[in-house]
């Protein structure tokens, strides 16, 4: 179990840095694959920005709490992030989305953030 904690919590990690490289640097087609379209070059181009560095410091910070302060930290600062896709979750709903998105996606990957979180309490 240890094994399966630990690479799910690097692979969530990474995901997150992979995220925010894409709102950083490709920001039209990352929006797309949010489930609620932005002109990056419009109004919403600061704001993707935001969300990218946001993304990527989460997984950065993941990364750290895990290499440094252990498993019981890490497993924390899961149950912390899983409350971002649960209103990304919210968030695709109000503004327009489809529900296959909002809970195929941002609500499907709280889930599997909160098992990440559940197998690292247990390790």
């Amino acid at each position: 179990m240890t094994v399966t904690a630990y690479t799910l919590a690097v692979l969530l990690d990474l995901f997150c840095v992979f995220l925010g490289y894409r709102f950083l640097f490709q920001p039209g087609s990352a929006a797309a694959g949010y489930g609620a379209p932005a002109d990056p070059h419009g109004d919403a181009g600061a704001y993707l920005s935001v969300k990218g560095l946001r993304d990527g410091t989460f997984g950065v910070a993941g990364l750290a709490v895990l290499a440094f302060a252990g498993a019981h930290a890490e497993a924390w600062f899961m149950l912390a992030v899983a409350l971002v896709p649960f209103g990304d979750t919210l968030i695709v709903l109000r503004n327009g989305g489809t529900k296959a998105v909002a809970f195929g996606i941002h609500f499907a990957t709280a889930i599997v953030v909160l098992i990440s979180a559940g197998l690292l309490f247990a390790v």
